[in-house]
């Protein structure tokens, strides 16, 4: 099963796991990051659209958003979300060949992680953005915190059980065996990649440090 078909049958379940309690304070601190008053702020992987109307406040009237995703049924919650934002829309494209040409700013949230070759992703984003634009990373891996190391075994559940194409019996292995390595190396390569290409940097993490937010401005 394909990302777009797999995540297209689970649209339901990824928007209540989307906005869970104390999710929003990372997706504000990602908009936060990447786009200002009056900026064309572009999110890769947009999903439901749960980040947009967090872009839409931060670059305000003056400014655009669009959510780009390759995926119809969440687009259509994504739509449902921006219904009612004058300076929003969103538009059916895959984050790997992104359909602009240009922007003040991408976001992308829980998306590196799906790329065969991440840091080739994030150059082509950068230079979208061209000098001085920003983008922002937002990505979940286990943590080395002392607080989280005990659920990491947990983490490798969830990261198996919403893998497309992984069978229940990989779910049950997935806390022994390191199933989420693949992830955590995407990750660190499209992170790697973006360090390489940005200056002003800033990282911060959440969720007893699951989950990572890195950000920088383009040399």
């Amino acid at each position: 099963m394909g990302v777009a078909e797999f995540y297209g049958r689970w649209a339901a379940l990824y928007d209540r796991v989307a906005t869970a309690p104390g999710v929003a304070r990372w997706r504000r601190a990602a908009a936060a990051h990447v786009a200002d008053r009056g900026d064309f702020v572009v999110e890769m992987g947009c999903g439901t659209g749960v980040n947009l109307p967090y872009l839409s406040e931060q670059v305000g009237p003056e400014g655009t958003v669009v959510g780009v995703d390759i995926t119809g049924p969440l687009l259509d919650r994504a739509r449902e979300r921006v219904v009612e934002l004058d300076n929003a829309s969103v538009v059916r494209g895959d984050a790997t060949r992104p359909p602009l040409s240009d922007s003040d700013g991408v976001l992308g949230t829980f998306v590196c992680g799906l790329f065969e070759d991440p840091a080739a992703v994030i150059d082509d984003w950068c230079d979208l953005v061209g000098s001085g634009g920003r983008v922002a990373l937002m990505d979940a891996t286990a943590t080395e915190e002392p607080l989280g190391r005990p659920l990491n075994p947990l983490f490798r559940a969830f990261v198996a059980a919403g893998a497309p194409g992984s069978t229940p019996r990989e779910v049950l292995r997935a806390p022994f065996a390191r199933f989420d390595a693949p992830l955590s190396r995407r990750v660190e390569a499209s992170r790697t990649a973006l360090a390489a290409r940005t200056e002003d940097r800033r990282y911060e993490t959440f969720a007893a440090g699951f989950v990572g937010l890195l950000s920088g401005r383009v040399h």
